[in-house]
């Protein structure tokens, strides 16, 4: 299955490919038919069931995972997070997922630079989507998606307010390159661990039991 934002992507080199077959231009002709297959495997969107499990925490992205610990930021949580960031190759399946069931509360875009996910600089100063994701026992979830060096989108899905499964499409980054996903540490059984292959939708990465409502 092809994620219908790659159309474009795939139709408009196939289009060239074959006006330059015709013109007899054979080069050329292979140059967009390999660019047109290229993007076809790259917006390939296969089906990942959904995980219906409220306390476990899915990976939001396939791919490496490069960071595994626990931080503290203040200006988002009164409490340490963990902190799990998955870097996506060239390729991997680049559709990103809703790590936990819940709603969206708030979604925040920063311009920035392009500077090579795997260095730590990048998060803070590269382009970066955040989503504020609200499981039903109040418990914040933050996934965010950071540009690369040869990105150049960000593409949502969702919008504040939509309820969300764990596994539900959130977003694409074209073409890359890095995800992270934030939580409480408090009673957080982790999963992974830096080098673990982990795949959108279906990688359990973290248990966080739900919290009793005061």
């Amino acid at each position: 299955m092809i994620h219908k934002d790659g159309l474009p992507w795939i139709i408009t080199p196939a289009i060239a490919g074959v006006t330059a077959l015709i013109s007899k231009k054979k080069r050329l002709a292979l140059s967009f038919m390999g660019l047109a297959a290229f993007n076809t495997y790259f917006f390939r969107d296969p089906p990942r069931e959904a995980v219906l499990n409220p306390e476990l925490i899915i990976s939001p992205a396939d791919g490496k995972v490069v960071k595994c610990e626990v931080e503290e930021r203040r200006d988002w949580y009164q409490g340490p997070l963990w902190r799990i960031g998955i870097f996506m190759r060239l390729w991997d399946v680049h559709i990103n997922r809703s790590p936990v069931i819940g709603k969206i509360l708030k979604m925040s875009y920063f311009k920035g630079e392009k500077q090579p996910v795997f260095r730590e600089e990048a998060f803070s100063k590269n382009e970066k989507q955040v989503y504020l994701i609200e499981r039903e026992d109040g418990i914040p979830v933050w996934v965010i998606q950071i540009a690369g060096a040869i990105a150049r989108r960000i593409k949502t899905f969702v919008l504040p307010g939509d309820d969300l499964v764990a596994g539900d499409p959130i977003g694409i980054i074209r073409f890359g390159s890095r995800v992270e996903v934030f939580f409480p540490a408090e009673d957080a059984e982790v999963y992974v661990k830096e080098g673990h292959r982990v795949f959108a939708g279906e990688t359990v990465i973290a248990r966080l039991p739900l919290k009793t409502k005061k």
